[in-house]
């Protein structure tokens, strides 16, 4: 008989007097006992429904069923027969509102806990495993990774295992993107993505940092170099502003500014080339999963009082209710339904201040949510001398405006059929690149589509010659 307990077992965590000091990882991982306990609690349904809220489709129930049966190498395997980060994605995936969301465990209680068990079988594997890693046979073809985030690695992942000679270009100094400059360490370890990364260089892939391209490389002088097919994965790393007065304050930052230094050069250090601003009041201005990491380190870094500022209620937030409740737990302040119109500066051209409405919600707008109404007479000013911008980013320009016949829609994301197959020919992509910041899981399912596609054009090309 199954574990019938209506409750998933609870994640072991820091305190939140204790985490709000320091960087490590806050969330502890399942023990052992745990683990297969929770797997209990899956139902083993013959229709899987917990696959199909998958992106990458995992599966689900052979992998728990497999750490029921303490078989945790097996439940790796199975992991990695679809998913090139299962470490990742067991921490940072949103399976709240995809496979967890249709577990049938739901219905009269909790879902099982997937992503817990996720993570633990990919830590079980990491920490006691040896890596054994089998480089396939070549296959006679090369193939080009424009970005080294979610997407460009899990395409990478896919296309090195079926024998192709890939190569990653990657515009900062490290790879894996958003992963190691956007999430904080206390959320994804660094460690964990570069264990997830040398797998893949073990398998071959090849990987070039500090290749921006469009300015080191072009993409037409990739294809003349003999890349038979490229898969653009560069993300979403331009910001997006409010455009309000007092934005260019000293003071301001984006959130993706904020977030690299932190995370990718870490700022925090006494000794930093780069040191960040310690704040004594801090406003993070959006509701989504960046803007919580960015008060959240806000904390770490010594802030008094962060604030986050959202113009409308905290049940039409985008960020993870993971999140939001750690946020809370740690002491971030909550300014929903407040809307930032103005940042006010000193003599010196400091924030001194940010001048704010108040909301409430009328009809919905064309995203379905309740379109925030500024009241009438209503302003306030709150007290900060820091500001972090957290509403969106978009793609950088650089590739579109580089590379003729590259199509884009008006917010400047690339244009892709269902294979991920853009303008041009031979050239795919996927992710943020042509979503728009989104989530890690479906940037990678993006890459997993993509590699599939490429994988078919090649070899439609090599019959045809």
């Amino acid at each position: 008989m199954p574990n019938m307990s209506p409750k998933k077992n609870e994640m072991p965590v820091q305190l939140p007097e204790e985490r709000r000091h320091n960087f490590d990882e806050v969330a502890l991982g399942y023990t052992e006992e745990q683990a297969i306990n929770e797997a209990d609690r899956c139902l083993q349904c013959k229709h899987k429904p917990c696959v199909k809220g998958c992106p990458v489709h995992i599966n689900i129930p052979g992998f728990i069923l497999a750490i029921k049966n303490q078989d945790y190498k097996k439940a790796y395997e199975i992991l990695t027969a679809s998913s090139s980060l299962p470490a990742v994605c067991g921490r940072v995936c949103p399976q709240e509102s995809q496979c967890e969301a249709l577990c049938v465990r739901g219905i009269k209680g909790e879902s099982v806990g997937i992503g817990r068990l996720e993570r633990f079988a990919a830590d079980w594997y990491l920490k006691n495993a040896e890596e054994q890693v089998e480089k396939p046979e070549p296959n006679g073809h090369k193939v080009a990774i424009i970005g080294a985030g979610p997407a460009g690695l899990t395409c990478a992942g896919d296309l090195a295992r079926l024998g192709y000679d890939v190569t990653i270009f990657e515009a900062l100094h490290v790879a894996g993107g958003v992963l190691v400059y956007g999430i904080p360490e206390f959320r994804l370890p660094k460690k964990i993505v570069r264990k997830e990364i040398e797998v893949l260089q073990k398998l071959g892939v090849k990987l070039r940092t500090n290749m921006v391209i469009g300015q080191v490389l072009s993409i037409d002088e990739l294809l003349e170099e003999g890349f038979e097919a490229i898969f653009i994965g560069s993300g979403a790393g331009l910001p997006r502003f409010m455009n309000i007065p007092g934005e260019n304050a000293s003071g301001v930052y984006s959130a993706n500014e904020f977030l690299t230094r932190i995370n990718l050069m870490k700022a925090y250090r006494e000794e930093s080339d780069t040191p960040i601003k310690h704040s004594r009041k801090l406003a993070v201005v959006g509701g989504g999963n960046v803007a919580m990491d960015a008060a959240r380190c806000a904390l770490r870094l010594g802030a008094e009082e962060v604030y986050i500022v959202y113009r409308r209620s905290e049940a039409e937030m985008p960020a993870r209710l993971e999140e939001v409740h750690h946020a809370k737990e740690e002491g971030v302040i909550f300014k929903t339904l407040t809307n930032p119109v103005e940042i006010l500066t000193n003599e010196q051209g400091h924030v001194s201040g940010m001048k704010c409405v108040e909301m409430e919600l009328g009809e919905p707008d064309e995203s379905g949510r309740r379109r925030p109404i500024a009241k009438p007479n209503s302003e306030f000013v709150l007290d900060v001398d820091t500001v972090v911008i957290a509403v969106g980013t978009s793609p950088n320009p650089l590739l579109r405006n580089t590379t003729e016949g590259l199509e884009t829609n008006k917010y400047g994301c690339l244009i892709v059929n269902e294979e991920g197959l853009t303008s041009r020919d031979g050239v795919y992509a996927g992710g943020d690149a042509v979503t728009g910041a989104a989530t890690v899981i479906l940037a990678m399912g993006a890459g997993k589509t993509a590699a599939a596609s490429m994988h078919k054009y090649i070899q439609e090309k090599r019959k045809k010659a």
